[in-house]
């Protein structure tokens, strides 16, 4: 059975291709693809904060992502849970660097630890290549794109930043608030 397309997706897949290809050269079409579905997905807020604490509160800091993550010494409860918590991390890390640079600048970042660009670019990098380091049986396939995203991490960012850009000139934008 084929899972339905998200309406957006020819949208953003068109958006991620001339930023990707046309402009940074980046022929990648799965990453192109797996960027295009990201952005689909996180254009539901509540996509943005899916890892819950044990109390399914949504975690909100970057730290506390990766510490929920940790099969050993954190709380997931398996390495395929592992697997789960850093490709969200990852695709969180992406997507925030690329879409939402103010939040790593704002005043709520100082209230709030907001985690800088470096913190983000490690903990995305970081993440993916975990994620590409599960190459057995089901996630055979896919290993190799997250290895991918991980070594081309930087560029990917820079591909949203182009992507953002290419949607025309706003004001600056704040991450959604958290939906509990």
């Amino acid at each position: 059975m084929q899972s339905q397309t998200h309406p957006l997706e020819p949208f953003f897949q068109q958006m991620v291709r001339n930023s990707y290809e046309g402009k940074l050269g980046l022929n990648d079409p799965d990453v192109t693809t797996y960027v295009a579905r990201l952005l689909c997905e996180f254009s539901q807020s509540d996509k943005l904060y899916q890892v819950r604490d044990e109390m399914g509160r949504p975690i909100e800091e970057l730290a506390d992502m990766v510490s929920a993550a940790d099969p050993v010494l954190g709380p997931a409860p398996s390495f395929d849970a592992e697997r789960a918590l850093r490709k969200h991390i990852g695709d969180y890390a992406l997507f925030v660097a690329g879409m939402y640079p103010e939040a790593m600048n704002s005043k709520r970042r100082l209230r709030r630890h907001r985690p800088s660009l470096g913190e983000l670019i490690h903990a995305g990098k970081e993440s993916y290549y975990i994620v590409s380091q599960f190459n057995l049986f089901e996630y055979e396939q896919e290993a190799p794109l997250f290895a991918r995203l991980s070594d081309r991490f930087e560029r990917c960012i820079l591909g949203l930043t182009l992507v953002r850009e290419e949607m025309g000139p706003r004001k600056p934008l704040m991450l959604p608030p958290m939906v509990n």
